[in-house]
């Protein structure tokens, strides 16, 4: 039997196709290897059969998934139960007026508003996306940024989900909007110093930030004045505005390298100044505090140090320590606030908050309630602020808006995030270890519901992503609870590639040492089945983006390792695209994966590189996610993944791969469209693993 006569038959019983992508050889020579990719005519979008393939793609996972029409529905409803569907966040206070978003039932997107002075003013209605979102199958707010004053509101939204933005201005006083549109712009943009212009960057043909312009309201904008321009291919460019309202800070960054230009608003026609010079290897980010910049950098420390350094010094000049170097405690950011400087750390895995007084020097951390937990700053916008805010929780805590005083040491809960018919008491988190091959232990954070533990193991969720040193952190999320009521445990592999034990751990796991990450995760895996915490007949695994080439070249290495896979936009085609400077980001990632036009990097990428190294096997049950529109992993390389796949699986599991024609790399924009997403994922781990709903 042939490939393309080949049919499955659902649980259901009905037959549906198996698509087959038609093979049109090409050959790729390089350093005297030849390589024969049968699909790489899968990256012609205007070509109708790459169309045509997509769509008996989706329709295959249609008829397959079709017996589970009814449980993703009562999934669904399920996952939308547990929300408060009507809510409102916590205010913000920035000047004046108390900044909050609300959600109303049965609408897909939050509504941006205010109060003036008093939580018990009147509301005004700065933002509506729902209104935005109307007539559009994808809807995302990039910008979101009140000016100095408080009469407009600057913002950028994307409306195809490959990550370009347009800019609008809003009249908050007349409530309409300004004729300041911008189209084609990378979202990125601040206010001037007195809201009179904004700066915003602009993309290049490799989807790239890497010009600076500054509009004048009311002008046209091909009078818009270009600031700066980014040449290297490896740097990209963002600009924030800093707390103080003094300086538009510009972080120009490569993989591995980094500088800061700075513009200041008391002589805003001066071109951007030079900070330091860059060096290769070499990062460092400022933060303004009253008469000089606090500056986190990995030099000669690396786990990063802070120095300070006076507003009139030479470009890397005078710059003294303030912090120093601890080879055990990562320095990951700062926030400077007049009366203090506030520095995050991370040590053993956990992140930390130090505070430390700018009037007489003395510091403390703030004391938190659990041994696995995780915070995240927001909303911090006023320079004179006495008070720090930020969500805190973990595993078994849903998301909590808190608010520390940094003098009084109180902490004071905000708003608790509320999950219908939660009982914490009824779950349990804890971190243990595992020894991969090279003896180094590997965290893994799991939580479980206390009574559901199985002598012999349960069926068991295993994240990973281990890349661009992102630390996976160990988070509430109403939605795996689904997957708890039912017996699961749900485990975060804390992988080399990750900066979670500081920096030393993220370089372990990047460039010639890309192996460490992929055998960690294996190494958790088999750690898990060991201890009994599942068998490898429950076990799933799951990654998304470079947590995809995780499960790729896990799955190709140890195809045995575990009963289904899952993954989501996944970079699996890794030598080809690094090979193709046409292709965003593919010059930027030259300092995580190395750069294959060097003999040593191309063998060692073509060695675990997913799609090449695919070979006639049994495999898990697979269910890849991917969006048309995106723009950091081409909707390609799943696509040409899952087409050789399906020719050298030697087993009758379930490939199946959902191409999201209205997204990109985040997937879908409106909250109750990724309900329905998460929703057709348990369907699908329910289905393969005989679990019932």
């Amino acid at each position: 039997m042939t490939h393309q006569q080949q049919h499955t038959t659902s649980q259901s019983g009905s037959r549906a196709p198996v698509p087959a992508a038609g093979r049109t050889p090409r050959e790729l020579l390089l350093h005297g290897d030849r390589r024969i990719d049968d699909y790489y005519w899968l990256r012609d979008r205007e070509n109708p059969a790459v169309t045509g393939y997509i769509e008996a793609e989706n329709r295959y996972t249609g008829a397959v998934m079709e017996d589970t029409s009814a449980l993703q529905e009562s999934l669904y409803r399920e996952l939308v139960g547990r929300i408060r569907e009507t809510d409102v966040s916590a205010p913000v206070k920035r000047g004046g007026y108390y900044y909050y978003y609300l959600t109303e039932e049965g609408k897909s997107y939050p509504v941006y508003c205010r109060k003036k002075e008093s939580l018990l003013a009147g509301e005004e209605v700065l933002l509506d996306m729902n209104s935005l979102a109307e007539g559009r199958s994808f809807c995302a707010l990039g910008a979101y940024e009140p000016s100095p004053d408080h009469s407009k509101l600057l913002y950028s939204v994307d409306f195809s989900g490959n990550e370009t933005y347009t800019i609008c201005v809003k009249d908050l006083e007349r409530g309409v909007l300004l004729p300041d549109e911008l189209e084609a712009t990378a979202g990125n943009c601040q206010w001037g110093g007195d809201g009179g212009s904004f700066y915003y960057t602009v993309h290049d043909d490799a989807h790239r930030p890497f010009r600076l312009y500054r509009h004048f309201l009311g002008t046209p904008r091909a009078d818009d004045e270009l600031l700066y321009e980014e040449g290297e291919k490896a740097f990209n460019l963002f600009i924030s505005r800093s707390r103080s309202g003094r300086f538009l800070l510009l972080d120009i960054a490569a993989n591995d390298t980094s500088e800061t230009r700075y513009i200041d608003f008391l002589q805003p026609g001066k071109a951007p100044a030079l900070l330091a010079p860059r060096r290769k290897g070499i990062e460092y980010f400022a933060e303004h505090w009253e008469d000089r910049f606090f500056i986190r950098t990995n030099d000669n420390a690396k786990n990063f140090r802070v120095m300070e350094a006076p507003l009139d010094a030479p470009p890397g000049e005078h710059w003294k320590e303030f912090i120093a170097h601890r080879e055990d405690v990562l320095v990951e950011d700062l926030d400077a606030f007049k009366g203090h400087l506030v520095v995050y750390e991370r040590k053993a895995g956990l992140r930390l908050i130090r505070i430390i007084s700018m009037e007489n020097h003395e510091e403390h951390y703030i004391d938190f309630p659990e041994p696995v937990y995780t915070f995240r700053p927001e909303g911090n916008r006023e320079y004179g602020s006495q008070s720090l805010r930020f969500t805190y929780e973990s595993m078994v805590t849903p998301e909590s808006t808190c608010l520390y005083g940094m003098n009084t040491r109180e902490l004071q809960v905000l708003k608790q995030k509320e999950v219908k018919g939660y009982d914490k008491s009824l779950y349990a988190s804890e971190r243990i270890n595992a020894v991969s091959h090279d003896g180094t232990l590997v965290p893994l954070s799991l939580v479980y519901r206390k009574d559901s533990r199985r002598e012999g193991g349960n069926p068991l969720y295993l994240l990973g992503y281990g890349s661009y040193g992102i630390c996976l952190e160990p988070v509430f999320s109403p939605n795996r609870l689904t997957l708890l009521d039912r017996g699961f445990i749900f485990a975060i592999a804390h992988i080399r590639g990750g900066e979670d034990l500081g920096r030393p751990w993220y370089e372990e796991g990047k460039l010639l040492r890309k192996k460490n990450t992929f055998l960690d995760f294996i190494a958790c895996a088999e750690h898990l089945v060991k201890e009994r915490y599942t068998v490898k007949e429950s076990l799933v695994i799951s990654g998304r983006s470079a947590g995809g080439l995780l499960m790729g070249a896990v799955m190709a290495m140890r195809p045995d390792l575990c009963h289904a896979m899952v993954t989501y936009v996944p970079f699996v085609d890794v030598l080809t695209t690094m090979l193709d400077e046409t292709i965003p980001l593919t010059t930027i990632e030259y300092a995580e994966w190395g750069n294959p036009k060097e003999r040593e990097y191309y063998e060692y990428m073509k060695s675990y590189s997913p799609y090449d190294n695919l070979k006639p096997a049994e495999y898990p049950h697979v269910l890849v996610f991917t969006g048309l529109h995106d723009t950091r992993v081409m909707y390609w390389e799943p696509l040409k993944f899952v087409a050789k796949l399906r020719t050298l699986k030697e087993d009758d599991h379930l490939l199946l791969i959902k191409i999201d024609c209205t997204s990109g790399h985040g997937g879908a924009s409106g909250r109750y469209d990724l309900l329905r997403e998460i929703a057709f994922e348990f369907a699908f781990l329910f289905k393969v693993m005989a679990i019932p709903a």
